[in-house]
């Protein structure tokens, strides 16, 4: 069926600005959420239940946050299919279904520019967060992806509006901006560690302001 109820949620961002209508919203539809770190205590703080994804996994955050999310119980859940195959694993290994993924990556390019202290840089490249959008994305058939702050807006409009449903069409777009996001932050980082190397090659994404009558042929727009 295209269009899916989302029942639980996944939250897990490095700036909170917005976020608190998003889970106000969520509550409200009655949504179970599960978070880690900061943003656990952010959204506890909103006086909103949460389950803790420590809890879910029987693991705590190891190596300074370095691993918080990546564990089979997490990502099972955003990427089973909803088929009864995959259904059944699910219940096999107490794994919950995970419908929506709310991500905000750590400000890779931000930090770069403000300092050149590789150790900080390197520590602003984020693993759990692009592991998680590209797993949402991947199964937007069944699964919701938000990848940054740019999407709230479409997302509270989701939730208000539709009651938290969502249309295939929804999810498509989402992580069509979901991949658009982690392929940015790709670019960002290769051309940090290619600065200054005898490698040429120089990545880099721009966004077209508009579409032109005619160009310089006939052909072209």
């Amino acid at each position: 069926m295209a269009e899916k109820q989302i029942r639980t949620a996944l939250v897990s961002v490095y700036h909170k600005d917005g976020l608190d209508d998003i889970v106000r919203a969520l509550y409200a539809l009655g949504v179970t959420i599960y978070s880690t770190g900061g943003t656990q205590r952010f959204i506890e703080s909103l006086g909103v239940p949460v389950i803790a994804v420590e809890d879910l996994t029987g693991y705590p955050s190891i190596l300074d946050g370095r691993v918080k999310t990546l564990h089979p119980k997490v990502f099972g859940g955003i990427l089973a299919r909803r088929e009864p195959d995959h259904l059944e694993q699910l219940a096999r290994y107490d794994i919950p279904e995970i419908d929506l993924v709310i991500v905000d990556l750590y400000p890779f390019e931000e930090t770069v520019a403000s300092t050149d202290d590789e150790a900080a840089i390197i520590e602003k490249i984020d693993i759990g967060g692009i592991s998680l959008i590209r797993a949402a994305a991947k199964n937007y058939r069944d699964v919701v992806v938000v990848p940054s702050r740019d999407e709230y807006g479409m997302l509270l409009e989701l939730l208000q509006t539709k009651g938290g449903k969502t249309s295939l069409e929804d999810r498509r777009e989402l992580a069509r901006r979901a991949f658009k996001v982690s392929s940015n932050y790709d670019i960002a980082i290769f051309n940090y560690f290619n600065e200054g190397t005898a490698d040429l090659s120089f990545k880099y994404s721009i966004h077209r302001s508009d579409i032109l009558r005619y160009g310089e042929n006939p052909h072209q727009r």
